[in-house]
């Protein structure tokens, strides 16, 4: 590995669990270091991938759950291959909005595919790239639901699906943290935003 190249950061949970909030509060702190950032999202990090994010996410109607995946994968090969790829070889810190969990989580657990097969579709899409630290934000789906319904904006696909839809996509998010502890850090996200913050701050600095 070159030592210019930058450092690849993954935000991953359910819906309402604040990535989000999280990859700003980052984001600034970085910054504020003078580190250059980049942050970004699947789907929709892209040209291409604002297309496709509009067709999951906004589709009105059914979408078969294997198209589904397709879908996610074809954005991901496009965003890696375009937007991560070239960032990290300019020494950029990438801070990213869900990534292949996402869709080992939602099209596998959630959607009830093979998990290890969506998980090979999405190596194969981003040519095995992994993120070094993926920051997992746990919280119970039915806190994370009242809290999306706080925000008073309407829901898109997958926030609409029933609890226990987001129950299996948790359960599957907690198992693929604990078979690669070295990759995730798992974080309470009904803590407040700040101390949350504050763990995440404490582990990307050891990677810097």
């Amino acid at each position: 590995m070159s030592a210019a190249r930058g450092i690849w950061i993954t935000l991953e949970g359910g819906d309402g669990s604040g990535k989000t909030t999280q990859a700003a509060l980052l984001e600034a702190w970085l910054e504020a270091q003078g580190r250059d950032v980049l942050r970004t999202r699947e789907p929709g990090g892209s040209e291409v991938g604002v297309l496709i994010r509009d067709i999951v996410l906004h589709h009105r109607g059914d979408i078969a759950p294997r198209a589904e995946a397709l879908l996610y994968a074809a954005d991901r090969a496009h965003h890696v291959a375009t937007v991560v790829r070239p960032a990290l070889e300019r020494g950029v810190v990438v801070i990213q909005d869900r990534y292949l969990d996402s869709s080992v989580a939602y099209q596998g657990a959630g959607r009830v595919l093979d998990a290890e097969e969506v998980r090979g579709l999405s190596l194969w899409a981003a040519e095995g790239a992994l993120p070094d630290l993926t920051v997992l934000l746990d919280l119970d789906p039915a806190d994370a639901r009242r809290r999306l319904d706080s925000a008073d904006k309407p829901f898109d696909r997958l926030e609409a699906e029933r609890e226990e839809f987001h129950q299996r996509v948790r359960e599957a998010y907690l198992a693929l943290a604990e078979a690669e502890p070295e990759r995730f850090l798992v974080v309470d996200a009904a803590q407040d935003p700040t101390a949350i913050a504050d763990v995440v701050r404490a582990r990307v600095a050891a990677l810097l």
